[in-house]
């Protein structure tokens, strides 16, 4: 009938058909396709499903538009999808947070330190790298490609810029030092 207004989605909740079946249209048709893996389950699983699934189709310039689909709120598939696109260098704005998987050098508690930044700089829309390490040894080396980051200490840590120490602070201050640090650029 010559119509050709069209988006073709093939979502499953498997994976590795879903991407077969995507590729396989892919090759025969021209048609854009929105991509998607469906029924993932709650937020974790969920999100490693999303970001394999559309990782790979997306690298391989598959999709036109996309749909993270969670058993969770609608702002966390948003988020999901949002750093897929990241991962993938497609979007580039916003906050990327890096931090390390804590070792045994680390000597502050990391993770709760990572959630706190990462909370406080979603409303960020600026493109910047923002590092939480847990190491002054490691840390600031490790690191050293983010724009912003702290390292900490046994009751300090330090607080750097692109890789330079800016100062030391007490650890309880480490989250205030670094939000006021980003601010001022």
């Amino acid at each position: 009938m010559d119509f050709r207004n069209i988006k073709v989605s093939l979502k499953a909740s498997n994976v590795m058909m879903t991407v077969d079946a995507y590729r396989i249209f892919s090759e025969r048709y021209d048609y854009p396709v929105h991509i998607g893996i469906t029924e993932t389950g709650p937020t974790f699983p969920g999100a490693i499903k999303s970001a394999v699934g559309l990782g790979v189709l997306l690298s391989e310039g598959i999709g036109d538009t996309m749909r993270v689909s969670l058993t969770a709120e609608p702002e966390e598939e948003v988020r999901v999808a949002y750093e897929i696109l990241r991962a993938l260098g497609i979007r580039k704005r916003g906050a990327e947070i890096i931090s390390c998987p804590t070792c045994g050098r680390c000597q502050v508690d990391l993770r709760p330190i990572a959630q706190e930044v990462e909370l406080a700089l979603r409303s960020i829309d600026k493109p910047i790298s923002v590092a939480v390490m847990g190491c002054v040894v490691n840390g600031p080396g490790e690191a050293r490609e983010a724009d912003f980051g702290i390292a900490g200490g046994k009751g300090m840590g330090l607080l750097f810029k692109k890789g330079e120490v800016v100062r030391q602070v007490k650890e309880e201050d480490l989250l205030e030092a670094l939000l006021s640090l980003i601010k001022e650029g």
